[in-house]
Order: C-alpha cells, then sequence, then structure tokens
C-alpha cells in the first residue's frame, strides 16, 4: 500500500476527485490510502490563522510556518513515519513533475504533500520542513491542491494492482520515452472513416511495428524535444530520418 498524507486548507476540494473512478477503487482494495489534514487544525488563535503580511511589505499574503510545522511534525508521529519519508511542497517553484518523478515516487510507502497557498510560505518551511519541491507546470494555481490530486492520480496508478491491465501504464505516453501511438476500436468503418488496416490484420508483427513507427511520427511531430533522450535503436532512427526528408521535400 501506498499512503499519501495531505496538508491543505481545504480538504473538501478533494472529495470529488477521491471518491471517483481509478483511485476510489484502488483505496476500496487497500491499495492507496489518502490521508487528509486540515492545516488550520495547527493553529492555536480562534480565528485559525494560517497566513500573514509579508515582512518588508509586498502584496499578498504568506503562509505562517508554525502550523505547517506542527501539521507535519503531527502526521510523522502519529502515522510513524520514516525519517527517509518525503516532504513535498506544491509549488511553482519546484522541479517539474514529469513520468520519471511519478515513477520514482510510486517506489515510496509513504509521502507528505503540503499544498501551498497564497503568495507562497514562509521560507523557513522551504529551508527547514520540506525535502522536495514539485511544480506540476510552468503556471500558478489558486493553491497546491489540485497539484497535489494530479500527483497522486500519476503516482496511483503505477501501484502494482491499481490499473486493470499492468500493460497500461506501461505503455502510456511518456512512460516509454515517447508520445503513444494513435488508438482505434470499433467500429472498423465510422462515418466513412476507415481504421488503419494493419491493426485488423491480425498479424502481431506488423502491428507492433505499427505502433511503434506511429508513435516516433507522432512524437515528432509534436514532441521533437523528447526523442533527444529517448532510446532509440538503428532502425528508428532511419524512420525518424526518413520523416524528416519527407518533411524537408514537403516544404
Amino acid at each position: 500500500m501506498m499512503r499519501f498524507h495531505v496538508l491543505t486548507i481545504f480538504p473538501g476540494m478533494f472529495d470529488s476527485p477521491l471518491s471517483l473512478s481509478i483511485i476510489a477503487r484502488a483505496q476500496k482494495q487497500g491499495l492507496v490510502e489518502v490521508n487528509l489534514h486540515n492545516i488550520r487544525d495547527f493553529t492555536h488563535d480562534r480565528h485559525n490563522t494560517v497566513d500573514d503580511y509579508p515582512f518588508g511589505g509586498g502584496p499578498g499574503m504568506v503562509m505562517k510556518p508554525d502550523p505547517l510545522f506542527e501539521g507535519v511534525e503531527h502526521v510523522r508521529e502519529s502515522e510513524s513515519l520514516d525519517e527517509n519519508v518525503p516532504t513535498v511542497l506544491m509549488t511553482p517553484q519546484g522541479r517539474q513533475f514529469n513520468q520519471r518523478i511519478a515513477e520514482d515516487l510510486s517506489d515510496l510507502s509513504d509521502m507528505v504533500i503540503i499544498c501551498g497557498r497564497y503568495e507562497g510560505v514562509d521560507e523557513r518551511v522551504r529551508q527547514n520542513l520540506v525535502t522536495d519541491e514539485i511544480s506540476i507546470g510552468d503556471y500558478v494555481l489558486g493553491g497546491g491542491e489540485l497539484a497535489a490530486m494530479v500527483v497522486i492520480d500519476a503516482v496511483a496508478r503505477l501501484i502494482p494492482g491499481v490499473v486493470g491491465s499492468a500493460e497500461s501504464p506501461a505503455n502510456d505516453s511518456h512512460t516509454t520515452g515517447l508520445l503513444q501511438h494513435p488508438l482505434y476500436t470499433r467500429p472498423s468503418v465510422f462515418r466513412g472513416m476507415e481504421a488503419p488496416d494493419v491493426l485488423l490484420s491480425g498479424h502481431h508483427a506488423e502491428i507492433t511495428k505499427w505502433q511503434r513507427w506511429e508513435a516516433l511520427r507522432r512524437t515528432l511531430e509534436r514532441r521533437p524535444d523528447m526523442l533527444e533522450s529517448t532510446e532509440l535503436s538503428p532502425d528508428d532512427r532511419r524512420f525518424l530520418d526518413e520523416l524528416r526528408d519527407e518533411r524537408e521535400r514537403d516544404d
């Protein structure tokens, strides 16, 4: 089982995503556990204040360090977490999340996630509490809750048993280093549009070759940057060279 321990000021935001689809089934099967902790529970004033004005002035508010430190310490103590369990801050300033990071995180038994809000968190939280900072893209959200849901979903589906077919995650876009090949299903002809004959042929070797080449074609067209770090066979490289030559002739 993998356990996600999430600290947030809006635990209700997680209700719907966690109660539907793959994540809901994974929790019922005991493969995944998501524990939500309200950061306001670790405040000590009658207003349950979690933010304050930044020293030195400036717009917006900053999340205070004391509720976050107390919250993480409570989770670690109450759940008997090992000192090596990471504490991850969801923030636009973090390293950009990708499939490789998801794969690394899926090997863990526990992880603590802090959902940032407002202008950000007190720097002492970054320096002395969190062990990792993750962003899901070069844009800013209202808070870290949606980003945390993305991480939970991406990581959870890699845990054995969560996805029905063990082969599905292995063939996903990015997992292979390429974008996934085009997909077709019944009917074979829809409004005059036909599925490729090779997929209906039953010739598995030809189907595998078609899928590989179409994955290469799609990646070259849409995400050529991925090809720089993907392991390619001599046949892959020849096929890509042919595609590039075709492009030059068409230009």
